[in-house]
């Protein structure tokens, strides 16, 4: 996503966070299922997370953003003002967007909303759950478009100034904190049992979240129930999110430390990529003092590591949101129809600009939206022919190819990583079942170690650095559907693709119709209605190319603890 002669994007990478609160109810689809409708303000305000006041993107003036309450089959009504200077895309990771990739909010679904302008996304949420409070996240005290710069000119973004808990730095654990900066307290009961759910909403570091003293048990991940196990620590990838029962069995001596902190770098040298929380007992007698818990997984030996990811399995013998909930059919018995083998490598140059690659190819997005110019059949917008293998013999190139895949086909994705770095790959509109992952380079015969019974099904998957991770795909889901890498600096650079997704006999089951508050831009721009703004800005300005939008990762997440 660098800036390119013809091509320039923006990614917001401080982050107006928007919470989700999903409660579970079986039962089916409904036209009048029920409607919440939100105005979401989206502006620029001054906060101070770490100590230093800096420009960051608020929700209705909030930061992190306010609370969305759904319940599963609820029809959500999100009507967003631009407020910023720059145009800006609402994405949803992990809501699955059940035949509406109209409203994915990606560049290639959607044009994107100008400044002063409003668009109302309208989206059903299916088979989500999960209660939320910890939302963690590397942070940098320099503003996006500072962030953008140093990519644009070729640099990596380097080591962040810190690691925010809901919105908040970290509790002054050592002198290396300076004073006045606010934490996340969290305010508990003995003898409760908490269930938490804790995400990574950071731009590219993997993070290790631990409670002072308290085992975690794992229940939950990406909507999907997993295999309860206990846990002293669990690494969160970028992207990622888990939730935990925590049981308040501690005699309350004193408060204790809830941390986060960075894996899978120098930890010595990237101390101050640290985030820190205070778990409160009503009948605490004192506040946490001295050192934070560290990690029990040595990360510096990786094989022992992938063994915590390797362990979570899906609980198949629970109720509630599950890719199969009626077990119809067993996903390893399924005969794979076609298989992708999806390549990163390091950033490299191509035509001047540094960009990032999948198979060699770092993908620009076309002018208008995909699915856009099929219904107006505008030719040339983008190509079919994304190479389901990496090509040695080619050099790598910009280009706007995407994968043509085939309706209720059942897919194979290798994600390959010959990065230097951890990354974390995610799947718009789909889940899927994590079957594999493992050190070296990914060949056939590697399919006799899948788990073909109980993989664990989810949205987003972490792939350690010379290493591969294999999932499975049911592609059930009409539409154009992005696949990326999920840590921002990789994303910018170009390394994602879509899947585009028809069913020949379409007949309005499959996909719904474009909605009537479309945006119009590119090819179509001149099909677009100008609002009524008087500084509304045009989606193409003179001269090349240059579209430009904010993303704001909109994420399943809510601000409020749940008790059993």
């Amino acid at each position: 996503m660098a800036a390119t002669k013809l091509f320039s994007r923006c990614f917001v990478f401080v982050f107006g966070f928007v919470f989700f609160s999903f409660a579970h109810l079986f039962g089916f689809s409904l036209a009048g299922d029920p409607y919440i409708s939100y105005d979401f303000i989206v502006s620029y305000i001054t906060a101070s997370p770490l100590g230093v006041p800096q420009q960051v993107i608020a929700v209705n003036g909030k930061f992190p953003g306010p609370v969305i309450n759904a319940t599963t089959n609820y029809n959500v009504d999100v009507n967003v003002i631009n407020h910023l200077d720059e145009p800006l895309l609402l994405t949803w990771p992990g809501v699955q967007m059940r035949r509406n990739s109209w409203q994915d909010g990606v560049l290639g679904t959607n044009c994107p909303i100008p400044p002063k302008w409003n668009y109302t996304y309208d989206f059903q949420v299916k088979d989500q759950i999960g209660k939320i409070i910890f939302i963690i996240g590397d942070w940098y005290t320099q503003n996006h478009t500072a962030l953008r710069s140093i990519l644009d000119s070729g640099k990596e973004l380097g080591m962040p100034d810190g690691v925010l808990i809901n919105g908040k730095g970290p509790y002054k654990y050592n002198s290396s904190v300076p004073d006045g900066i606010v934490y996340e307290t969290i305010n508990v009961d003995p003898g409760k049992t908490y269930r938490i759910r804790v995400h990574n909403v950071g731009i590219s570091t993997s993070l290790n979240f631990r409670i002072q003293n308290h085992k975690m048990l794992l229940i939950e991940t990406e909507g999907r129930y997993t295999s309860q196990m206990n846990f002293t620590d669990f690494d969160i990838h970028v992207g990622q999110s888990y939730s935990f029962l925590v049981t308040m069995d501690q005699n309350a001596t004193s408060d204790y430390y809830i941390v986060a902190s960075a894996r899978f770098v120098n930890e010595t040298v990237w101390q101050r990529v640290t985030g820190v929380g205070i778990l409160h007992y009503s009948n605490s007698k004192g506040p946490a003092s001295g050192p934070l818990p560290v990690p029990a997984t040595d990360v510096s030996h990786p094989w022992s590591a992938m063994n915590q990811p390797r362990a979570i399995k899906q609980n198949t013998s629970a109720g509630g949101a599950r890719p199969n909930p009626q077990g119809s059919f067993h996903y390893g018995q399924i005969n794979i129809t076609s298989t992708y083998i999806l390549r990163s490598l390091p950033p490299t140059e191509i035509n001047g600009t540094v960009r990032a690659t999948l198979n060699g190819i770092s993908f620009v997005n076309p002018s208008t939206p995909m699915r856009l110019a099929d219904q107006h059949k505008v030719k040339g917008d983008y190509k079919l022919d994304f190479p389901d293998r990496p090509l040695d013999d080619r050099h790598p190139r910009l280009d706007k190819s995407i994968i043509n895949a085939t309706y209720k086909g059942f897919i194979q994705i290798i994600f390959q990583n010959n990065d230097t770095k951890i990354q974390s790959f995610h799947i718009d509109g789909y889940s899927f079942y994590v079957v594999a992952m493992d050190f070296g380079i990914w060949s056939e015969d590697r399919k006799g170690s899948y788990n073909n019974w109980d993989a664990i099904a989810r949205s987003t998957i972490e792939v350690y650095p010379g290493a591969w991770t294999a999932v499975l795909v049911s592609l059930d889901n009409v539409g154009v559907w992005n696949i990326r890498v999920e840590n921002l600096d990789r994303w910018y650079l170009g390394q994602e693709t879509y899947m585009r997704i028809v069913n020949p006999e379409e007949n309005g089951s499959t996909e719904m119709d474009p909605p009537e508050n479309v945006l119009y831009c590119g090819a179509l721009q001149s099909l677009q209605k100008k609002q009524d703004h008087s500084a509304a800005a045009k989606l193409i300005l003179n001269g090349p190319l240059r579209l430009i939008f904010s993303m704001m990762m909109v994420l399943l997440l809510a601000s409020f603890w749940s008790f059993f």
